[in-house]
Formats: structure tokens, C-alpha cells, sequence
């Protein structure tokens, strides 16, 4: 892998979607780079700090939030002296986002009063009502003509429909929730996945014309729901739980087909995997050395910090660093706090937040756990290249560590004290984009050989 030099952030960090810029925010500039040059292509001033930035979907248009003000800002990359400011006056912005058609600018008003479409047009704008959340509770269709928002008023959730062409409401109906967490279409638009607060575990399933199709509960009494994602081909609904299981549902029958835990030890008959990141002391021979009576006497204090990180593949049983967390608190770090599915929908990795240091991928085909990742420290971040099955993570650490059926390995970030704290793929798999607390670097991703078969430690 290559990497580029470090360079200064104070924010968010994305890229566009089309793969070719990068956006940076550096206090109140917003400083948009190429992918492959590096160059910088444009440079606009906002008024205040950035807090938020989002592309939109054509590469066109980019929009920055600014929480202290509060208020958005949008501009342009084709058109530099286009702008456009966005102020909903006493009631502020509490989150702001682009529509799929990239001409219409969302904002959500302070304390969910409403929703606002902005027209790029005409200027003309449309209001929603008591939107449910600022961040949450809003899905558009994947070919972006229709979108889902959560409302709630009378103290009962309901979703309402919206056409994205005049943002006229189409249609509303009850959803049978406590407190309404969030709301997904499916990927082929025929359904809406709805799950409730964490208190009471419930995953609702809703055609478009208001008709409950599922009402899944996998159990009661306990802590629910705490991730949902949906399989790229749309085949598979994958729920993670606080009671530290997986639970994939089938689109077809709606029906539970597998189940996985997340045990702390992890016992035969298991034929997963186990890469466990271990340091080693580089080895020197200094035997054929010819030294002075001055430097006879070697010091042993040299060779401290020189170490090298590897995987090393470790047998079962093992038992992985479990954390307890505590009774008397709120939001209990355990479950599955992370999922996601590989591009090709085969595999899936979790992450139990009660083992932090432990990340688990498992075979969607097999119905099997495939691999073990354990770390030195806490998982900060990972995810799969969206054109591979390829999976990059990062601990805090100045290494990066990879993931593909054939191993494992570890690599050294090549700047000076720079600590990845979390990272991004472009959209065609060919960069990484790696933060650190104030600078971030970007990495050229080689093509993952199919051949390889042993996993490799970093030079």
C-alpha cells in the first residue's frame, strides 16, 4: 500500500460519491482535494465551524452544517461563486441532508418541529410536520423517487410517504410502536423495516400501502433491538440484539434462518479461524559486528520499541477479554453494536460490545462463524471494500489490519505518530481514506490477489 503525507483536519472527512474528490473540513474552510493528484480543486469559506458535511449524489453539490450558528451552507464545484445559505431563524437546524435527486436540500428544525425541503430550483420550499428524529427515521427508495419519515404526535408513531418529485404526502399510516428507533426500506423497495426503542424488542415489517407484514420479537422482558442492516442483494435482514446474538431473517418468508451467538469462550466443535495481534521483537544478528572497545558492551535499552505486529492463527478453546458492564448505568456497553455485510452478501462481521477487542465474521452460506479478528485493543472502526470481499479495520494504533477468505495481516501506517481512529472507503475500492484526531492520510489499495492464501505480518 502507498500512502500519503498527513494533512490537516478539524472534522469531518468524506468522499464524493463519484470517487474523484475528497472533502475536508478544516475549522471554517471547507478544502476539496483530488483523489488521485491530491491537488487541491476547490476552496470555500463557511461562516462558522464546520460541524457536518454530505456530497450529493451526482458529485455536485456539498452542503456543511454548522452547529453554533445555527444554519447550512451549500456550494458547488462546477459553479465556485454559486452559494447558498440556509437559516430556519429562532428554531435553528438541528441536521441537514441532501435528497437523492441532489436539487433539494432537507433540514430538520430544532426540537423536530418539522421538516423542510429546499428547492435549488426555484427557492420554493415544503413542510413535514413533527418529524420523529433529527438524524434518524427518514428513507428514500434506492431509485430516490419516494421517501419514508417518521412522525410522531398524539404520542403514537406513524410514517409517512412522500414523493420526492413535489414532496406532496402520499400516504400515512400507525406504526405498533413504544418509541420509534428507526425506519429502512428494503433494497428492492417492496417493504419498510421499522425497530422500537431498546426497551422493548420489536422489528415491524410494512408494505408501502401501510399493511404490517411482520411483527418479530424475539424475546421479552430484556433490552432489544441495537443494530439493524440489510444484505446488499436483499435477500437477508441481519438484527443484532443486546442479548449478544445475530439473528438473520429470510425477505422471502419472513422467517428467523439462523442464529449466531457471541460467546466469551469459544470451544470445539468450532472450525473458524482465530488471528490473534501479537508483537515481535525484531531479531538482529550482531554477532559478525566488529566494534570498538567503546561500543563492546551493548546497550540493552536499544532495542526497546522495536517491535513488529502480527497475526498469529491460535487454536480453540480460547477465551476472549470479556468486559461486564455495569447495573447502575444507562446505554450498557453489550450486544451488537456493529454489523455490516461484505458487498457480495456472503459474509457479515459483528462486534459484541462487551468484547470490544473481538470482531466476528461469519459465513451467510455456511452458517458458520469463518474468523475471529482478536486485538490488542478496543475496535474503533471497520468496513468491507465495497468492490471485494475485503474487510479493513483500525484499533487506535498506528497499524491497519486486513481481512479477506484467504488470511489475515497486519500493516504499519508509515507517518510519524499518527494513530488511525477511524476510516472510510471510496466507492470504488481503490483508496482509504484514515483519521487521526487532527490529520488524516489516504492509502492506494492494491488489488486483493485471489491466489494468496497465508496471511503476512507488515515490514
Amino acid at each position: 500500500m502507498e500512502f500519503t503525507e498527513a494533512y490537516q483536519q478539524t472534522g469531518p472527512c468524506c468522499f464524493s460519491p463519484n470517487a474523484r474528490y475528497i472533502a475536508i473540513a478544516v475549522d471554517y474552510r471547507l478544502v476539496i482535494r483530488h483523489c488521485l493528484s491530491f491537488k487541491v480543486v476547490q476552496l470555500f469559506s463557511c461562516l462558522d465551524k464546520i460541524s457536518y458535511i454530505e456530497w450529493a449524489q451526482d458529485s455536485e453539490y456539498i452542503l456543511c452544517g454548522l452547529h453554533k450558528r445555527p444554519m447550512v451552507q451549500a456550494w458547488s464545484l462546477t459553479q465556485p461563486e454559486w452559494t447558498c445559505k440556509i437559516d430556519e431563524g429562532p428554531a435553528g437546524i438541528a441536521y441537514a441532508r441532501w435528497s437523492p435527486d441532489s436539487r433539494h436540500i432537507l433540514t430538520l428544525s430544532g426540537f423536530q418541529v418539522r421538516l423542510t425541503a429546499w428547492s435549488l430550483v426555484n427557492t420554493a420550499c415544503v413542510h413535514v410536520q413533527w418529524p420523529k428524529h433529527a438524524t434518524r427515521g427518514l428513507s428514500f427508495t434506492r431509485d430516490g423517487k419516494y421517501a419514508a419519515i417518521c412522525t410522531r404526535h398524539d404520542c403514537k408513531d406513524y410514517v409517512n410517504l412522500l414523493s420526492c418529485h413535489n414532496w406532496e404526502i402520499m400516504g400515512s399510516f400507525y406504526v405498533d410502536t413504544l418509541d420509534l428507533a428507526d425506519i429502512v426500506w428494503s433494497p428492492d423497495d417492496s417493504a419498510i423495516v421499522i425497530w422500537d426503542t431498546p426497551l422493548e424488542y420489536k422489528v415491524l415489517v410494512y408494505s408501502p400501502d401501510g399493511r404490517c407484514l411482520l411483527k418479530y420479537q424475539a424475546y421479552e422482558s430484556g433490552l432489544g433491538v441495537k443494530s439493524v442492516s440489510w444484505s446488499p442483494c436483499g435477500q437477508y435482514l441481519a438484527v443484532g440484539s443486546y442479548d449478544q446474538m445475530l439473528r438473520v431473517l429470510n425477505q422471502l418468508t419472513w422467517k428467523t434462518f439462523a442464529e449466531f451467538t457471541h460467546l466469551s469462550n469459544v470451544r470445539p466443535p468450532c472450525y473458524a479461524t482465530v488471528f490473534k495481534e501479537v508483537d515481535e521483537p525484531f531479531q538482529i544478528d550482531m554477532s559478525e559486528l566488529c566494534l570498538t572497545d567503546d561500543f563492546s558492551q551493548p546497550n540493552p535499552n536499544t532495542a526497546e520499541g522495536c517491535f513488529r505486529v502480527r497475526y498469529e492463527v491460535i487454536e480453540v478453546p480460547i477465551a476472549l477479554p470479556f468486559q461486564k458492564p455495569p447495573a447502575d448505568k444507562p446505554n450498557p456497553k453489550q450486544g451488537i453494536g456493529l454489523l455490516s455485510w461484505s458487498s457480495d452478501s456472503q459474509y457479515i462481521f459483528t462486534r459484541n460490545d462487551s468484547m470490544p477487542t473481538a470482531l466476528w465474521i461469519w459465513d451467510i452460506h455456511l452458517l458458520e462463524l469463518a474468523a475471529i479478528l482478536l486485538q490488542k485493543d478496543p475496535i474503533r472502526a471497520a468496513a468491507w471494500d465495497p468492490t471485494c470481499t475485503r474487510l479493513v479495520l483500525c484499533t487506535g494504533s498506528s497499524h491497519l489490519y486486513m481481512w479477506a477468505p484467504s488470511g489475515a495481516y497486519c500493516m504499519s501506517v508509515p507517518l510519524s505518530q499518527f494513530s488511525v481512529m477511524d476510516l472510510k472507503w471510496n466507492s470504488d475500492g481503490s483508496c482509504l481514506l484514515l483519521k487521526d484526531k487532527e490529520s488524516f492520510c489516504c492509502a492506494a489499495v492494491p488489488v486483493l490477489p485471489e491466489e494468496s492464501s497465508e496471511c503476512s505480518s507488515d515490514e
